[in-house]
Parts: structure tokens; C-alpha cells; sequence
């Protein structure tokens, strides 16, 4: 114990200093994204996948570096006869801190705090953390310092509201009028000539003075069916395609919208748009809505934006046009739109389309695909017909955009056979837990930028293969591990979003469930008796037993993997059949939990196996958990899951581990044999 005139060991002094960079570093970040966006880029343009990865690299990296670094540092401050036992402690004591904010956040923090207030309640707690440690080894009157600039934080987030000031400078020239924080995301509304730009999380959502989009969908549908009269409309509310429906003659247009945050906005700034009493607004998942509902549709429009998320993909799924048919009257038409058309198909937009079409062909009877300003896409069991220009004629609709001349330039023979052949080429359907349309969207958006996608992959692929080579056998099952825990949680993830809906509120509860599994699984660990120590001249370190012990959480992983997809098939049966949505959530976070007590338990036990002295040890195995939980999420959110499927994925995490598995019973085996010559 150091005295309150001692010096600081350098190891502590170090991890007070990181412990004010890591407190004020967030806000650094979150005004460098909020003010350098247009300093860096061009205002407007779309930022390439090589842009956003280097500009995230440079923004993430001076948090996350110092964050490792704060990990080795802490666990080197421990006792040098026991380096195990310490890093452990620190694996523990991160694990925790995790629980702690990822409850906070879910449950309090979001629902009442703008992101920048959000982040003065951990940098406060870091400053006061800070005071106490330097009041305790240090004295009294160095701990004002961290006081002091705890107090300066709490008064800039009360009295300058910091999120007001920088959200303005972010939007300028436009004004800011209206900005909300909900459960699902952070809305800001701003105000350009008149019009109204809503824009949420940061991507433009949708504008008052659309009024192209809204008439093209709507019309496009309708026109198919003018004696509806029942017509469900999934999000858009605010769009102007309400307006638009309301010019035929259906008497019900109910209309889904998952974020109230746009709702209210909406009754603020464009209250005229939800007046009509023919119009009833639902807020729910618009998923949901279509699995719980008794009633039954005309006509049902599908305004979402693109797949480019697999929250998004859902709404394009062979399992939700199912869903959708079973809400339509005989007949009944679904309508959509994707892709950019612009007189030319290219082979990467085909894919999307052909991809589209043939799932929606699994479920209607007749598909048709006409291209104007996006390729509208309408599936029915009933006829479908190309005569857009005379059905609206007929009915009388006014229309601003959608005008005959409009009409016959855009629905021509030769763009509807282009589009027609594109769309019949054979392509994979996209499913829920193959969400293969997710993948060919950003495929399609790619090819917008010069991105050498190969190059990268080769190297880093040999990259990770010389580093897996290297590993010893217990840090292998940690990477290993790690590379489980976090492709099998983007499985999970995926699940909730099938089974749920949204995945604003619900990530902040699956990721403090899966700390709280990792931190009891690392208590579990800890605290098993430990094996007696290898036989003098035995290879390796630690015991047999640890060594098998280890192996066994491996092909526990393993398993755990394999029987994932099986769950969640059960889940969908009880979702299908009337089950709560909070049984089938509570399902998968009690899954969640139980996937990362298996692999919390994997670091202290390669602790007690590779032994070593704190820094080095910490360093060697922090590394290879957090490597393999990064290259699990990467390959499994972005190559296996929307390339090859949920089933491959699993099988990948499995292979690993029983990789892993069989490498320390070798080990183990070895060891065993060597003890015996020995003897």
C-alpha cells in the first residue's frame, strides 16, 4: 500500500492520466462527426466505403487504443506472483462496467438525454474515479483538478445545451426545426426554402416536397385496383403518399410508423397530413402490425427505404410477403419500389432486382415491374396491367407528376422488357435468415466508388491466418471464442430483428445481456478449483485438467453455435402462433446470456494455462479476444450471413471452436505423454 506522500507507481499514474482522456475523448468525437463532416467532405455527396472506414478509423482509434491500453496498464498494476488472477480482476471488472452502462443507457439515459448529455454522465463518473484515486495516493488537494472539470462538464450540458449549438452548425445553411431523441433514433427536422428535410440518425428520411415519389407509388398501385377501398400504408406517413391515397376513393387508410419521434414532428409541423379521419396511425413495428392484425386490405404500399440494413431487409423477405398476402383480400395488390433507373440496367442493379422479383414470385402469382423514377415492383394474385395512364384517365385522380406525357416516356416497350429480363435472370431469394438482398444492395451502392474490395480482403485474410498461426493453444481458444461470442451474437441480433422488430432499444438490452453473461462466465472461471501443474519437462503451462476443462467450453461453443438456428425456428413457430413478442426477446437474450457465460469463462481459464507476467500476459490475451470478436463481426455481418446464410455462419463459429478444442486436447495429450517419459 503507498502512502498519501508515496509517488505514484508508474503504472497508476498512467491509468489516472487515460482516465481524463477517456472521460473527455467521446464528446471530441461525437463534435468531430457532427462539425468536420461537411470540412472533409463535399456537402451532400455520398461517402464511399473507403472514406467512411478511414475517417471511423481515425475518429474511433485515440478511444479505443487508449482503452486497450488502459486494459494492460490496469491489469499490470496487480500482483506479480498471480498475473492470472489480475487480468482476470480486470476482464471482470471491464465486463461490469459494461453491465452498468449498458443498463443505464437502455433503461434511463436514452430515453432523456440528447447523445452529448448522454456522454457527460460516464465522463463524469470517470472524473469523480479519477478524484478519489488521487485523493487516496496522492493527497487532498490534487484531486480538485478532476472535481473541477466534472463541474465544468455538468454546467456546459445544462447551461449551453452543446447538442442545440452543434446539431445548428451541422444543418447550416438550413434551420433546425424540430430535433428529438426516441427510442429508435436521434430525429432532426430542418426547414430549406420552405421545404422540410426530416432526417433521422444522421440519413435523410424523407422531404415535404417529394412530390414525384409519393404520386409514383401510390398511383402505380392503385391504379391496379381503383375500387379499393382498404388500403395499409407501412411508414411514410409524413411523406406526402397519404395525400396522394387520399384522391381515390378508399374510406381506411391505416398507416404504420415504428419512431413516434416522427409522429410528433408530423403533428407539429405537418399536422394536415394525419387530419383526414379516413386515416388511422398506428405507432408499432410495421412487421409486427402485419403479423398481429385481423384485418384485411385492398391494397398494402411498403414505403421503406432500401435494404441497406438488415433491419430494413425484413420488409423485402420471402417470410414477410407471405405474411403480407395473408392480410390482402383475394386479389389484392403489394407494392414497393428499389434501385435508381435511369435507362440503363446494370449488372449489379439486375441482381437486386432479379432478387426482389423472384421472392416475391414464391408468393404472388403474378409479378410486374414498372421503371420510372425507381423500378415499382407489384405483386398480386389477381391481373396487373402496364396501362397506368389510362386507369388514372378513367378514375379522374389530379396528379402534378404523374401526367400521361410523363407516363408513356417512362413506360415504354423496350424499358419494360429491359427491366423484365433483368428481373428473370435466376437469382438467390432473400429470406430472413438469409438476407441476401442486403448484400447485393451494398454491392449495387459500391459500385459508385472505385473500392478495391479484393485487395483488402486478400490482406487481411492473411493477416488474420499468420496471427491465428501464432497464437498459443490456450489464446486460440480465447480468439476463437471471441470470434463465436460475436458472430453468434450478429446471429442473435438478426433474430431479434425477425422475431421483434426494431433494434434501437432492444441492442442497448441483448448487448448488457451479453456483458452480464461474459462477466459471470469470467466469475465462473475464476473461481474453479485449479488443477495441479504440469510435470516437470511437460510442455506447454498449467494443468491437464485446466487444459481440458478449456477444450471442454470449446466444444460447448461449439455446440451452443449449431443449435442456435434450431432455436430461433422454434421461436418463429411461437411467434407465427400468437406468442407475446416479450416471451420470444426474453428467449433470445436468455441465449444471448447463455453463449457469453461460455466464453467469459474461456479467459481466466487460458490465464491460469499460459501464466506469465501481467503486462505481457493481459496484452497477449486481450489481443486475441478482442482480434477474433472482430473478425467474427465483419465476416459474419457483412460475407457469411448475407452470402451464405445463418447455417453457414454457425458452422464457421463451430468449425473454430472444435478447431480450438481439439488443439488443446492435442496439447493436453502431448503434455500428458511427455510427463510419462519424463517419469
Amino acid at each position: 500500500p503507498l502512502g498519501a506522500a508515496a509517488p505514484l507507481a508508474v503504472p497508476l499514474r498512467w491509468l489516472v492520466a487515460l482516465q481524463f482522456w477517456i472521460a473527455w475523448m467521446p464528446f471530441a468525437q461525437v463534435l468531430a462527426v457532427r462539425l468536420g463532416r461537411n470540412t472533409l467532405f463535399v456537402r451532400g455527396a455520398s461517402v464511399g466505403l473507403d472514406q467512411t472506414a478511414w475517417s471511423s478509423l481515425l475518429l474511433l482509434a485515440p478511444y479505443c487504443v487508449v482503452s486497450g491500453v488502459f486494459l494492460t496498464l490496469a491489469s499490470r498494476w496487480t500482483d506479480e506472483a498471480d498475473a492470472g488472477r489480475g487480468a482476470t480482476a480486470v476482464y471482470l471488472a471491464d465486463c461490469v462496467g459494461s453491465v452498468a452502462g449498458g443498463a443505464l443507457f437502455t433503461f434511463a439515459l436514452v430515453r432523456w438525454l440528447d447523445h452529448l448529455a448522454l456522454l457527460a454522465v460516464p465522463a463524469v463518473l470517470n472524473l469523480l474515479l479519477a478524484a478519489l484515486t488521487l485523493r487516496r495516493l496522492v493527497g487532498r488537494p490534487t484531486a480538485v483538478l478532476p472535481l473541477g472539470l466534472a463541474a465544468l462538464t455538468i454546467g456546459v450540458v445544462i447551461w449551453a445545451d452543446p447538442d442545440a449549438l452543434t446539431t445548428a452548425w451541422q444543418c447550416r445553411p438550413d434551420r433546425v426545426v424540430f430535433r428529438a431523441q426516441s427510442p429508435y433514433g436521434r430525429l432532426v427536422v430542418t426547414e430549406s426554402a420552405g421545404q422540410l428535410n426530416f432526417i433521422e440518425n444522421g440519413l435523410p428520411l424523407l422531404s415535404s416536397h417529394q412530390v414525384e415519389r409519393a404520386e409514383e407509388i401510390v398511383h402505380m398501385a392503385l391504379a391496379q385496383r381503383p375500387a379499393a377501398r382498404n388500403l395499409l400504408l407501412l411508414s411514410g406517413a409524413l411523406s406526402g403518399t397519404i395525400g396522394e391515397i387520399l384522391k381515390h376513393r378508399v374510406t381506411n387508410v391505416t398507416c404504420v410508423e415504428l419512431d413516434p419521434a416522427i409522429l410528433e414532428a408530423g403533428r407539429r409541423l405537418l399536422p394536415d397530413r394525419l387530419a383526414d379521419p379516413r386515416v388511422s396511425v398506428v405507432n408499432t413495428d410495421g412487421r409486427r402490425f402485419v403479423q398481429r392484425t385481423s384485418a384485411r386490405y385492398d391494397v398494402a404500399i411498403i414505403d421503406m427505404p432500401a435494404p441497406a440494413t438488415a433491419q430494413l431487409n425484413r420488409y423485402y423477405t420471402a417470410e414477410f410477403f407471405a405474411e403480407i398476402k395473408r392480410v390482402l383480400e383475394p386479389g389484392g395488390v403489394v407494392a414497393f419500389g428499389l434501385g435508381q433507373y435511369d435507362n440503363y440496367v446494370s449488372p449489379d442493379l439486375a441482381r437486386v432486382l432479379a432478387s426482389a422479383a423472384q421472392t416475391l414470385r414464391q408468393t404472388f402469382r403474378e409479378v410486374l415491374l414498372l421503371p420510372a423514377g425507381k423500378v415499382w415492383f407489384l405483386g398480386s394474385d389477381g391481373p396487373l396491367t402496364t396501362e397506368i395512364a389510362a386507369r388514372l384517365q378513367q378514375t379522374g385522380v389530379p396528379t402534378r407528376w404523374m401526367r400521361p406525357s410523363y407516363l408513356d416516356a417512362v413506360l415504354t416497350a423496350d424499358r419494360l422488357a429491359t427491366v423484365r429480363s433483368a428481373a428473370d435472370q435466376p437469382a438467390p431469394l432473400n429470406a430472413d435468415f438469409h438476407p441476401v438482398l442486403y448484400f447485393l444492395h451494398i454491392r449495387h451502392w459500391l459500385t459508385q466508388f472505385d473500392v478495391w474490395l479484393g485487395t483488402v480482403a486478400l490482406v487481411l485474410g492473411v493477416a488474420l491466418v499468420v496471427y491465428t498461426t501464432r497464437l498459443s493453444a490456450p489464446a486460440l481458444a480465447v480468439f476463437s471464442g471471441g470470434f463465436a461470442g460475436s458472430s453468434l451474437e450478429v446471429v442473435v441480433l438478426l433474430g431479434v430483428q425477425v422475431l421483434y422488430g426494431s433494434l434501437y432499444r432492444q441492442l442497448g438490452l441483448i448487448i448488457t445481456l451479453f456483458m452480464a453473461g461474459l462477466a459471470a462466465g469470467a466469475w465462473i472461471g475464476g473461481r474453479l478449483p485449479a488443477g495441479r501443474p504440469a510435470q516437470a519437462g511437460a510442455t506447454g503451462h498449467g494443468s491437464q485438467h485446466d487444459r481440458r476443462r478449456l477444450a471442454g467450453v470449446a466444444f460447448a461453443l461449439a455446440l451452443c453455435g449449431l443449435l442456435l438456428p434450431w432455436a430461433f425456428a422454434v421461436l418463429g413457430r411461437w411467434s407465427a402462433a400468437g406468442a407475446t413478442p416479450w416471451l420470444a426477446l426474453a428467449t433470445v437474450a436468455l441465449l444471448a446470456a447463455v453463449l457469453a457465460v461460455l466464453v467469459g469463462m474461456e479467459f481466466p481459464m487460458a490465464c491460469r494455462i499460459e501464466r506469465g507476467r501481467p503486462g505481457p500476459l493481459a496484452a497477449r490475451l486481450f489481443a486475441a479476444d478482442f482480434v477474433g470478436a472482430c473478425a467474427g463481426a465483419v465476416l459474419a455481418g457483412a460475407v457469411l450471413v448475407p452470402v451464405l446464410g445463418v447455417q453457414t455462419a454457425r458452422g464457421v463459429a463451430a468449425g473454430l471452436n472444435v478447431l480450438a478444442g481439439l488443439v488443446l486436447w492435442w496439447r493436453e495429450r502431448t503434455s500428458w505423454a511427455s510427463s510419462m517419459r519424463f517419469c
